[in-house]
């Protein structure tokens, strides 16, 4: 069976709805008698809550309820929210309480919430609810946080230090004393957001006739959600229903089980009507989980030649106040920095600190982009140290392909030994190297330089986890009036994963694409599913559309072979029908088989014959799968206004087996797009008294349109064999390099000066402080 479908660039199914205004929000579902939800938040970094007064809100008319954690039911009340990951130290890992009880912990955690007719009248309500705090020291910074007399983050943990991680393989100090070199860094990258375009958003309604709560969430993982909220609420898995409709943007923060997710469904269950809540962006930026507030002590030993010997350290990582997400974004860095070399010999020690400030969790590249940063400037540096060229450092270290699969002695964050399978990273490279006409950027720069002009070139290299487990599932079913159902619990925020799925079972069933019918991210559709996050939907769900489509083109056969009394290995099945290849090609049409597969009531199935043309697969994947690539950046940095402007983007990509060249060309794009703000951009700034400073897009700056440069894009197809299509995810892979290019780049349009960077973000602000920090307005005045 040849593809039709299978590496066409099919154009995006979800488009004309969403660039229509069509699209369906959870804040566009309007239930009648909805009510509006707004929460009562801290104003405090860290406080005890000693008693809250609601009558002046209960007064206004249009307040329905206000309620406080007392008033939650079951283990709501009591109990604080499921962890999504066992950790081995439950006392300083921990969650938060749905709302409140007498401590709170960061600035915008919720204790309590008013529930009025309409939003701006819960507003007004939740403006007069008085609550007594006592104000208690906070903890801001994660250096000082873990020194002795720091104030505590939770009153009843004595101490910040959430957990030690120890992570090694090989002789380091033996690696250490025989290298010829050695060089030292101290680097800091950022905190900061998703800033998903839709902040979050739950609405939720009880049916007392049939006990059924159905809870519309703008999440990730709306079958994970339905499980902690049956949890919570003690009610059966069966009788909770969680959908995600169209979701504007994930990126992680969405991916967690949030407070909101259930207080809504509680507040609708006591009330007994429905009940919306929508997060304003001040509230996003208050209360949305963040990521990337680490510091690193790293040291890497090399020989005379610059072959990497060894790696050792030490990473501080801000966890905030809760975890979430266990300790896996920390861990993922700790584990991703070798990446894509030979690395003989590794030892990091990941201290993770609590904060009174905004949890942190997986953020698009969950980890990775610190790791790459990492590696990718300890890489200019030894290529700075010994005057050779930076390809050339990296090529002499980097994996062959014909040492695949590659073992590095660590376990990835899915339990299982980081083997990497099915990639060329000296491919990817030199194709990057070759589109970016990197070789002759030399002269370009000479010639810019005697203009006047600093432009710099910058390389970054990575390897990226993908697809992991446990499972996604996939239902195919034809229907009786011809078209083919498919049910999944993948989620889609924007990646085009109905379109990609589509080709998929398009292509195995034989129907055309159009006549598809998908439901997504909707636990009524399908029993089992996990969700979006870690760049696993192509690998898991599109494994399971496979195998369940071949499934059905089976039984299609089967079937129409009876029918038609023909050999099966003589059905053709094309747009819908089942064709006979010989005579006169007699034919059926699916919505005729699918009406034979129903059968005739009272009356047996024929000798072979099943009910119904459908099948439920779930792939579950034997480990992650590893994508990789490699941007190449050529930037112009004016060093009087430390502005930069890009001049060129390329980045070659490895996403295995590609399903759909054009959506895989916007992942790679948009992650870009996300990976300029992460270096340039945004900064997620807080007080000593873990106030946060940047709560609007005026502070919090993001990149816009002319800011982000078309990328060049070269795909390198080598397949995964780990899965029946051969595919790697595709989500991240933009935005992982990214920082560890562009400011690659930047240093070294400014190398006249001698400047070197070891952080990110570099705000033009930076920049200029390390040009003045450095004499070079001196220069620039004399020339």
């Amino acid at each position: 069976m040849g593809a039709k479908h299978f590496g066409a660039r099919v154009t995006r199914f979800e488009d004309p709805a969403l660039l229509s205004g069509r699209g369906r929000f959870v804040d566009d579902i309007k239930l009648p008698g909805a009510l509006n939800a707004c929460f009562v938040r801290s104003p405090y970094g860290h406080a005890k809550v000693r008693g809250i007064d609601a009558a002046a809100a209960l007064a206004m008319p249009g307040v329905h309820a206000v309620l406080t954690a007392a008033d939650l039911p079951g283990p709501m009340a009591t109990q604080r929210i499921p962890m999504m990951l066992p950790v081995t130290d439950n006392r300083t890992m921990r969650t938060q309480h749905c709302l409140a009880i007498d401590e709170v912990n960061y600035t915008g955690q919720a204790v309590a919430v008013v529930i009025a007719d309409s939003r701006p009248i819960a507003e007004d309500a939740a403006a007069l609810v008085s609550v007594d705090y006592d104000v208690l020291p906070s903890a801001s910074d994660a250096r000082a946080a873990i020194a002795p007399g720091a104030p505590q983050v939770h009153s009843d943990i004595p101490n910040n230090v959430a957990l030690v991680v120890p992570t090694a393989y090989g002789d380091v100090d033996a690696a250490f004393a025989r290298a010829a070199h050695v060089f030292e860094e101290e680097i800091w990258t950022h905190r900061g957001g998703g800033m998903a375009m839709e902040p979050r958003a739950v609405l939720a309604s009880h049916d007392p006739a049939t006990d059924m709560l159905t809870v519309w969430s703008g999440t990730q993982t709306p079958h994970l959600g339905r499980r902690t909220l049956a949890d919570l609420l003690q009610r059966d898995l069966e009788t909770v229903r969680m959908i995600a409709p169209d979701v504007g943007g994930g990126f992680g923060p969405k991916a967690p089980f949030y407070a909101e997710e259930a207080i809504i469904p509680a507040a609708a269950m006591r009330l007994g009507r429905p009940v919306k809540w929508f997060e304003d962006r001040r509230e996003h930026f208050l209360c949305a989980i963040q990521e990337r507030d680490q510091y690193w002590s790293v040291a890497i030993a090399v020989d005379a030649d610059g072959k990497l010997l060894a790696f050792r350290g030490r990473m501080l990582h801000d966890t905030g106040a809760f975890t979430p997400w266990g300790i896996v974004m920390p861990y993922i860095a700790a584990v991703t920095v070798p990446g894509p070399y030979v690395m003989p010999a590794y030892s990091l020690e990941v201290t993770v600190a609590l904060t009174n400030k905004v949890p942190t969790a997986p953020v698009r590249g969950a980890g990775r982009p610190q790791a790459v940063f990492i590696m990718e400037r300890l890489m200019d540096r030894i290529a700075r140290e010994l005057k050779l060229d930076r390809i050339e450092v990296r090529r002499r270290n980097m994996i062959r392909p014909e040492q695949m699969p590659y073992e590095i002695p660590l376990i990835f964050r899915d339990g299982k030994p980081i083997v990497y399978h099915g990639g060329d990273f000296p491919k990817s490279q030199e194709k990057a190297i070759e589109v970016s006409r990197y070789e002759t950027f030399r002269t370009r720069q000479a010639e810019a330089l005697k203009q006047g002009r600093y432009i710099g070139i910058g390389i970054g290299n990575y390897v990226e986890g993908t697809g992991l487990g446990p499972f996604e599932g996939v239902t195919v079913r034809v229907l009786t009036n011809g078209k083919v159902a498919v049910a999944t619990g993948a989620t889609n925020q924007g990646q085009g994963t109905r379109t990609t799925l589509s080709q998929i079972v398009a292509d195995q069933v034989g129907c055309r694409i159009e006549d598809i019918v998908m439901t997504m991210a909707d636990t009524g559709a399908i029993s089992q599913g996990v969700g979006g996050f870690a760049s696993r939907q192509a690998v898991n769900a599109g494994s399971s559309a496979l195998i369940a489509g071949q499934s059905v083109r089976k039984q299609i056969v089967a079937l129409a072979a009876r029918a038609l009394n023909v050999p099966e290995s003589e059905i053709d099945l094309e747009d819908g029908e089942a064709i006979g290849r010989t005579g006169n090609r007699p034919k059926l049409a699916f919505s005729e088989l699918a009406r034979m597969a129903q059968g005739i009531p009272g009356s047996a199935f024929p000798p072979g014959q099943t009910a119904g043309l459908e099948h439920t697969a779930f792939f579950a994947p034997p480990q992650a799968s590893y994508c990789n690539g490699t941007h190449v950046v050529e930037v112009e940095v004016d060093p009087m206004t430390g502005g930069v402007t890009f001049l060129n983007y390329t980045v070659a990509h490895d996403s295995g087996v590609v399903i759909n060249p054009m959506i895989v060309d916007g992942q790679v794009q948009g992650g870009v797009a996300h990976g300029i703000g992460n270096a340039l951009l945004e900064h997620m700034k807080y007080d000593p008294d873990a106030n946060p400073l940047t709560t609007t897009f005026q502070d919090y700056l993001l990149p816009s349109a002319p800011d982000v440069p078309g990328c060049q894009i070269v795909h390198v197809e080598t397949p995964n064999p780990l899965n029946p299509i051969g595919v790697k995810g595709a989500g991240e892979g933009g935005t992982i390099p990214a920082p560890a290019a562009i400011v690659a780049a930047i240093e070294d349009a400014l190398s006249p000066f001698g400047v070197h960077f070891a952080e990110m973000p570099l705000a033009p602000e930076r920049i200029v402080h390390a040009l003045r920090e450095a004499g070079a307005y001196d220069k620039l005045s004399a020339a």
